[in-house]
Order: structure tokens, then C-alpha cells, then sequence
């Protein structure tokens, strides 16, 4: 038996006496072995980066809010949230498989590379939408629920199927999907959309076209090769560098809303402020560099570390936050107005000038 590398089993034909030898792998389930070793293929599906950004941002968005959930269903939110993103991410490769394979960037996916078929992700990215949806919905409730099914909608119907291929301006409409996590996790605490979860919407927002357009920057020939009208395809690198610093100041007097609002602290403040003079001085740099490849991707890695800065700070600002439990606001009450009641007097009145009434958003 020496030197007898593969096992085999040998079987014997009943009709010509013949034995065989059988390798023993053939013999076993064939889906087993392949689910196992594909599944991180389907973990990629996901895209687990966007989806840990969008997880963050949710989570800030429950804890910040003014009602706790206690700890097992905030923690089944945030899977939920987390699942729903995947599914969001999974049904845009599906469907964007097409250019996925004609792109640098995109080439080594797994459906482009064969790992996982289309029918097999479109499967999966439905099944794991239903189940994030439903599951958000029973453990917190319905609007928390509709928000995160409205967003999966949004993400793959609106922006991958329609405005990507469609318009310059994709990025800028596309980028409510990504933006309205916080808003889910808000709403899985409250039941309400408040005026505090928009403010942290419009960040996410107005940050979405500087970071993306930043890396386009650099990706342009990728995006003409798959024709998709990005905007430096569409309006070159000149406007799009304006474009850029434009949405960039924007972002940062937007990044003082949850201060100027009263339900962010000093600490937030400072580092909103000081993050975003660092951004606005990067697009600026950008702007006046021209062709300078270096410093789009100096602003793009910057971006993402701002956004993950801009949102833990808040949430230290609000003491790292806590699933403890507190009563829920009166259904009657104005948006936002159960955190009002809980802040000190300066910033109570400050807070107490915009709220509004669910029928007003």
C-alpha cells in the first residue's frame, strides 16, 4: 500500500462480477463540499465593507435615539440592518454582473468569476431581504421595517437598475440608499422618524458624491469601459473636482446639524469641526491639482475615515450609548420631542424650535 495516495471504495457489479475501483469523493453529496467552500464567495456577495459602514451608522442611530430597546431586540435590529444591507449588496451584483466582468475593479467578483451564478444570487439576495425585513419587523416594528424594505427597494430598483447606467447624477439620488441606515435604527427605537435621524441622513448624503466621485476620479476608464455615465466621464475632471468642493462644504456645515440641533455635545462639535476643515482642505487641494491622482485618493481614503470619526464621536458624545431600557414617547408627541424633554435648558429651547409633527415631514 505503499505510496497509495487516493482512497478509494470498491464496488462490486452485481450483473458482470467485475469489481471497480470508485474514488470515494465522487460518492459524496456533491452540494456538501461546494456550500462549504463557496461560502465565503457568498459572504463577498454582501460587499461585508459597505455593509459594515451601513451597520455602524444604524447602530449609531438606535443608540443616540431617546428610547432603548432592550438588549435582544437591538441586537436582532441590528442583524436585521445588517442582513438587509447584504441583501441590497448581493441583488446589485446580481444584476450588474454584466459590467461587473468588463471592470478592473469588479473582475475578480464572484459571479464574474463563476463561483456563484446569477440565479444563485439573485436566491439568495431575496431570501435574505425577506428574512432581514421580516425579523426587524417583529422585533421592533413596522416602520423600522418598511424603512429598511423601502431602502433595499431603492438600492436595487432605483439606483442599480435605472440611475447608474442612466445618469451622471447616480451617485448623488443613489446615495439616499446608503444614507437612511441611521434613519432604520432611529425608527427601530421609536417607531418614529425624527428630526435628529434626518439631520444624520443629509451627512451621509452630502458625503456620498466626494467619496465616490473621489474614487471615480481615478476609475475613470474602468466606467467608460462598462459605459457608466459617472461624472467625470460625463462632465470631465475639471467639473467634477468642483463638484467635489462644492458638496464638500456643504458636508461640513451639515456636520454641525446634530450640534446646532442640541442633541449633540462639545465634543462632537470640535470634531465635527475639525474633522471637516481637513476634508474641505483635501477637496480643496484636489480642486486646484488638476490631474493629480495622488490627491483623489487621499481624499478618498479620508472620506471613509471621516465618516466612521464624525459618527463615533457622536456616539461618545451620548456615552457610548446602551440597549437599557426607557418608555417610549407618547404616539401623539412631536418629532424628536421625547429628546428634548431630556436635554439641559439651553439646549431644550434651542431644540424646541423645530420640532415637528409627523404629519409636517
Amino acid at each position: 500500500m505503499k505510496g497509495f495516495t487516493q482512497t478509494n471504495l470498491w464496488l462490486e457489479d452485481s450483473t458482470t462480477m467485475n469489481t471497480t475501483a470508485i474514488p470515494l469523493s465522487r460518492l459524496s453529496l456533491a452540494s456538501r463540499p461546494s456550500l462549504v467552500k463557496r461560502l465565503p464567495h457568498f459572504v463577498t456577495l454582501m460587499k461585508p465593507r459597505v455593509m459594515a459602514l451601513a451597520l455602524f451608522t444604524a447602530f449609531v442611530g438606535l443608540m443616540v435615539a431617546p428610547t432603548r430597546l432592550d438588549p435582544l431586540p437591538g441586537f436582532i435590529a441590528i442583524l436585521a440592518i445588517a442582513a438587509g444591507a447584504g441583501a441590497a449588496g448581493a441583488l446589485n451584483m446580481w444584476y450588474d454582473a454584466d459590467i461587473d466582468a468588463v471592470m478592473a475593479r469588479t473582475a475578480m467578483r464572484p459571479i464574474p468569476r463563476g463561483k456563484v451564478s446569477k440565479p444563485e444570487a439573485l436566491i439568495f439576495g431575496l431570501v435574505l431581504a425577506v428574512i432581514a425585513v421580516t425579523a426587524l419587523a417583529l422585533a421592533t416594528n413596522l416602520a423600522a421595517a418598511a424603512l429598511l424594505a423601502s431602502t433595499i427597494l431603492f438600492y436595487v430598483v432605483v439606483y442599480t437598475a435605472w440611475l447608474k447606467r442612466a445618469t451622471s447624477q447616480n451617485i448623488v439620488i443613489g446615495g439616499a440608499a446608503g444614507a437612511l441606515p441611521p434613519v432604520i435604527g432611529w425608527a427601530a427605537a421609536t417607531g418614529q422618524i425624527g428630526l435628529e435621524s434626518l439631520a444624520l441622513f443629509l451627512i451621509i448624503f452630502l458625503w456620498t458624491p466626494p467619496h465616490f466621485w473621489a474614487l471615480a476620479l481615478n476609475r475613470s476608464d474602468d466606467y467608460a469601459r462598462a459605459g457608466v455615465p459617472m461624472l467625470p466621464i460625463v462632465a470631465g475632471r475639471t467639473a467634477t473636482t468642483r463638484q467635489i468642493l462644492i458638496y464638500s462644504g456643504l458636508l461640513v456645515l451639515a456636520s454641525e446639524l446634530p450640534w446646532a440641533l442640541g442633541f449633540a455635545g462639545a465634543i462632537y462639535g470640535v470634531i465635527a469641526a475639525v474633522s471637516g476643515a481637513l476634508f474641505l482642505l483635501l477637496a480643496r487641494r484636489l480642486n486646484n491639482s488638476g490631474t493629480d491622482r495622488v490627491a483623489a485618493h487621499r481624499l478618498f481614503l479620508f472620506s471613509i475615515s471621516y465618516l466612521f470619526v464624525l459618527f463615533a464621536s457622536l456616539l461618545i458624545d451620548h456615552g457610548g450609548g446602551s440597549f437599557l431600557r426607557a418608555p417610549a414617547p407618547h404616539a401623539g408627541r412631536s418629532i424628536g420631542s421625547a429628546h428634548a424633554d431630556a436635554l439641559p435648558g439651553a439646549a431644550r429651547s434651542r431644540r424646541g424650535l423645530i420640532n415637528l409633527s409627523m404629519h409636517e415631514v
